[in-house]
């Protein structure tokens, strides 16, 4: 290796250690107890203890830890499916199929990426309101079977249309219509992009607070983040050493979620029109 080479793995990896210090000192902070916690920002505990896991696993609200990760892995589940069905149908109908007012509506859908979620709270809470959905999971699962997530249907349609035509000329030929052309042809090619929409998916809505938090009144239907901030409020005291736990415990499905499927992550990306 060349000094030039050997310089920038040096900045790397300096980098990565900063970038990774919040993470570890978190993972220490689990393990100290609260005047420590307190007292500076030393990564190593003096004192280490498992009384912060010990409290965290004795559950919070009259609940188990395990029945808040059990909720969030059905909503985060839920969702995973929900997009991957819908927003692979919707981008095979935008990308392969002809019909009119396609090229408007596209462009409408791609308008929502950028419309803050806010402004559509309010009326998809009285939506579901009248529908009696409100203290449920619905209102956090149904959205996404109904391809309203525009960024992964825009995702798609990038990589869809990167495939060549002569895929489906050739399917045609062989009698196939728009359904078992898709089914046979476009989705087992589009792997990568429906694990890319997978993987991110599934992070941003286990990492989801504010619309759990609108939707879910029962402590018995809350998540994992909702049980974070109930576990801190009913101390009554600053319990610094359970909430670092309890968000360690948090941040390790997705740690894994995510290195069990990066490479198709970078795959799904780098195939799929996006890179620079």
């Amino acid at each position: 290796m060349t000094r030039r080479s050997w310089g920038w793995h040096l900045l790397m990896v300096l980098i990565l250690l900063v970038l990774l210090y919040p993470v570890g000192w978190l993972v220490s902070a689990s393990f100290k107890p609260a005047e420590e916690v307190l007292a500076g920002l030393s990564l190593l505990p003096s004192h280490p203890t498992g009384d912060n896991y010990t409290q965290v696993f004795a559950g919070v609200a009259g609940y188990s830890v395990w029945h808040y990760f059990a909720n969030s892995l059905v909503i985060s589940v839920g969702a995973v499916l929900g997009n991957v069905v819908s927003c692979s149908l919707a981008a095979y109908a935008f990308a392969r199929l002809h019909f009119r007012g396609r090229g408007p509506m596209f462009g409408f859908m791609l308008s929502t990426i950028m419309l803050p979620q806010h402004v559509v709270l309010i009326p998809q809470y009285v939506i579901f309101q009248k529908l009696g959905m409100v203290n449920t999971f619905w209102p956090l699962v149904l959205p996404k079977f109904l391809a309203t997530d525009a960024f992964f249907v825009f995702l798609m349609v990038q990589f869809i249309r990167a495939l060549p035509g002569e895929l489906d000329e050739a399917a045609t030929i062989d009698g196939c219509g728009p359904v078992r052309t898709f089914r046979y042809v476009i989705a087992p090619l589009l792997r990568p992009a429906l694990i890319t929409t997978a993987i991110f998916t599934f992070i941003w809505t286990w990492n989801d607070f504010f619309s759990q938090l609108i939707y879910l009144n029962d402590p018995g239907r809350f998540t994992l983040p909702l049980a974070l901030q109930i576990f801190v409020d009913q101390t009554s005291q600053s319990a610094f050493g359970p909430m670092f736990a309890m968000s360690v415990l948090a941040l390790l499905p997705i740690g894994l979620f995510f290195f069990a499927f990066q490479r198709y992550l970078v795959e799904g990306v780098a195939t799929s029109g996006l890179k620079g």
